[in-house]
């Protein structure tokens, strides 16, 4: 969590007698230093900030999420990554996160922009291990990759700045991306198909993006299509912060089987807790069973490591295809994002003769040996 970042304030008294200032205090100088473009003074209230958000309670906390957002344009590039982890934290204990989502998202999008940059003149320049944001040198990566001729270019600027701030920018979208009205403004906005395809860019990076590309991929208030070829049958199920296919397998199994539509044997009732809000326990493992093979429409496998936004959009509705599992699987049980809840809920039972005409029009699972391929 981001908030585990912020350091507590250690309370001790100021020996001159004054009053310790505010969180409120403190955010007013910065919005006045920022109005004022009074860089010293700006700079002089961030490093009070973070020491007092760190005990700040969440009334405190919801309150300054947005005005500190709303410095975050302005901020110098460094600070800027630190005040968003700061806007990320509030976001935690409970400030708005629609109102603090845009300038924290326009920062990460920025973030990946300069480390895409840094990662393709790093190669241009001789290529080897790139640098480590934790021990290594941002003015010796700058030397490195700045342009001979203007070395003041602000690209090489851009990226290295990228470089070092992008796991403070990860923690802050993270935060912020956990909630519902966030992803559903972002992906309506096509806000999220950039991010998402910087962050696929970004690959296998110092900072691992796993877990905030699952949070975009997310799916809140959408509709599934599932065609059951063994049975014939079809259901309309709408499904809620589903951010893994795991967790996706495990409900429909429990929608279905649970629920009478289909033969077989019901998810253990923790595993499908664990599914929807419970939290995990480390000190012990719920295993969840496989039930189906999931499929598309045109019989490649949905792979249970995916997202739900994996099913293909067939006539404006996502659409799953189940047939027996080839093989037996299992799974701890839970959710990929802890922090986000699921449902799986069923809206209707389609009609044999629609059922039957949606399957007619899907083909049979890829062989096995296909599949890998």
């Amino acid at each position: 969590m981001v908030s585990d970042r912020i350091p507590p304030h250690d309370g001790s008294a100021d020996p001159s007698g004054r009053q310790q200032p505010t969180l409120d205090d403190v955010i007013t100088a910065l919005e006045t230093a920022h109005e004022s473009a009074d860089t010293e003074r700006f700079e002089a209230a961030f490093r009070l900030a973070g020491g007092l958000l760190g005990p700040a309670d969440s009334r405190e906390s919801a309150a300054a999420g947005p005005r500190l957002a709303a410095l975050l344009p302005a901020a110098p590039p460094f600070e800027r990554a630190h005040l968003a982890m700061m806007v990320g934290a509030c976001v935690e204990r409970g400030a708005d996160p629609v109102a603090c989502a845009d300038q924290v998202l326009a920062g990460l999008r920025e973030a990946l922009t300069g480390a895409l940059l840094l990662i393709g003149r790093w190669a241009e320049t001789g290529g080897g291990e790139l640098p480590d944001p934790d021990a290594d040198s941002p003015g010796e990566a700058h030397a490195r990759i700045a342009d001979p001729g203007d070395p003041d270019a602000w690209p090489a600027h851009r990226a290295v700045i990228g470089w070092w701030t992008l796991h403070l920018w990860q923690m802050a979208s993270f935060a912020v991306y956990t909630h519902a009205a966030v992803r559903g403004s972002a992906r309506a906005g096509g806000v999220t198909a950039v991010l998402a395809e910087l962050v696929e860019r970004y690959g296998d990076g110092p900072h691992d993006l796993k877990g905030l590309l699952h949070l975009m991929r997310t799916l809140d208030d959408e509709p599934l299509l599932v065609l059951d070829r063994p049975s014939g049958t079809g259901y309309l199920v709408r499904m809620d912060g589903l951010t893994d296919n795991f967790q996706l397998h495990t409900l429909l199994a429990e929608l279905l089987i649970g629920g009478g539509h289909l033969p077989g044997t019901r998810p253990d009732p923790e595993a499908v807790a664990l599914s929807r809000t419970a939290e995990v326990d480390g000190r012990r493992r719920v295993t969840a069973l496989g039930t189906f093979n999931l499929l598309a429409p045109d019989g490649s496998w949905i792979w249970n490591e995916g997202t739900p936004d994996d099913i293909p959009v067939v006539d404006g509705v996502r659409t799953l295809v189940l047939e027996p599992q080839p093989y037996e699987r299992s799974w701890s049980a839970g959710r990929f994002i802890q922090q986000v809840p699921g449902d799986l809920r069923l809206e209707r039972v389609l009609t044999p003769a629609e059922a039957a005409g949606l399957i007619s029009r899907t083909a049979p699972a890829h062989p096995f040996e296909q599949a890998f391929h």
